[in-house]
């Protein structure tokens, strides 16, 4: 039976859930966030006998867990914890290779959406709503799917995964590209919803990452990259939230980071285009100014108010001499990228010398 199938007389039908939520829009200011549609219930092979995936089994290591001391039990978890570092690094290449697909989305005026459910769709969001005030990215640049609606960030909708039309559905409502990456999010590599969505993307022409835990999932196996950390059996036995989710975490550190840096929104290993939106964060960026340029307190403070608060436009400023105006018009040419707007200055100040 495919994912599509009906169920037959020997697979009772699962009855649907209860609340099906419509479409509800969120008022974010930092991030583009976009809700599913109300779940629709795809069978699965109710009946059957199925080995259960590698995040599903039981893990020897945390036997008896319920009979342990606090501390035991912390320290088991911890023990679990540390696989997970490593699981990721094995795949720091196919980590690399996605990153690289995103940048060069970007650079053609793609972006880069998350699409997942449950735990998955809850860091997806969490990733997307901290790219605008680190790094002064469009709301629609980097944008998350979670499946289930509003309700889903706070509450369990776990029937809104079954319905691989629905994934293929938010998408198609987003106007998903050829242009744009997807990443797809599921610790056992099996949600219909994600697997739906990601086939759609495919045949938009779009690049498809996978992230699973399951090497061997259909997730991982469709996806054009596989990002599958192998982090094994969860210390309670399916609890995908813990070690597979802070695998997805990790990793989407790594995607939406290292895409940033390449994207130069990020200079040296400064966060140049942090929102500076109070207090804590405009004395962290007058401490950038002062620490990549050398200039003084007031000598930074006095170019940020120059630049309108423009941090990128005042580092450009203290480091070339050049006015708001001008600064501001390297940077357009540089595509934001503040090192190759210094590089565009320099050059520019060598030809000028050249003639003179």
């Amino acid at each position: 039976m495919t994912p599509f199938s009906r169920p037959s007389a020997s697979q009772p039908a699962r009855p649907p859930p209860g609340n099906a939520l419509g479409t509800l829009p969120v008022r974010n200011p930092l991030s583009r966030i976009i809700l599913s549609s109300p779940p629709a219930i795809i069978f699965l092979g109710v009946g059957r006998s199925l080995k259960p995936a590698r995040t599903e089994q039981r893990n020897p290591r945390s036997r008896g867990l319920d009979r342990k001391s606090t501390l035991e039990i912390v320290r088991a978890l911890n023990r679990e914890d540390a696989r997970v570092a490593r699981a990721v690094r094995r795949e720091l290449p196919a980590i690399a290779r996605s990153v690289d697909a995103i940048v060069k989305a970007f650079r053609c005026g793609g972006r880069l959406f998350y699409i997942g459910a449950g735990t998955s769709g809850r860091l997806a969001v969490l990733d997307a709503a901290e790219c605008p005030p680190t790094f002064g990215t469009p709301p629609k640049m980097v944008q998350a799917i979670i499946a289930g609606g509003a309700r889903a960030l706070r509450h369990a909708s776990e029937g809104a995964e079954d319905s691989a039309p629905n994934g293929a559905k938010d998408l198609r409502r987003a106007g998903v590209s050829r242009r744009d990456v997807v990443v797809g999010l599921s610790a056992s590599g099996t949600t219909p919803y994600v697997l739906g969505a990601l086939e759609f993307a495919r045949r938009r022409g779009a690049v498809t990452v996978g992230v699973t835990s399951n090497p061997r999932s259909s997730l991982a196996r469709h996806a054009r990259i596989a990002v599958a950390p192998d982090t094994g059996p969860e210390a309670i036995a399916g609890s995908t939230r813990l070690k597979a989710g802070t695998a997805q975490k990790m990793v989407l550190n790594l995607l939406s980071t290292a895409s940033m840096v390449r994207f130069g929104r990020v200079y040296e290993n400064w966060m140049i285009y942090v929102a500076l939106t109070n207090q804590k964060l405009r004395r962290r960026g007058a401490r950038i100014l002062e620490e990549a340029t050398g200039a003084s307190a007031s000598a930074a403070a006095h170019a940020l108010r120059q630049a309108g608060h423009n941090l990128p436009a005042a580092l450009v400023m203290l480091k070339t001499g050049a006015n708001a105006a001008d600064a501001r018009r390297l940077l357009g040419a540089s595509g934001g990228n503040v090192r190759e707007a210094l590089e565009i200055s320099r050059k520019l100040q060598s030809k000028a010398r050249g003639r003179s």
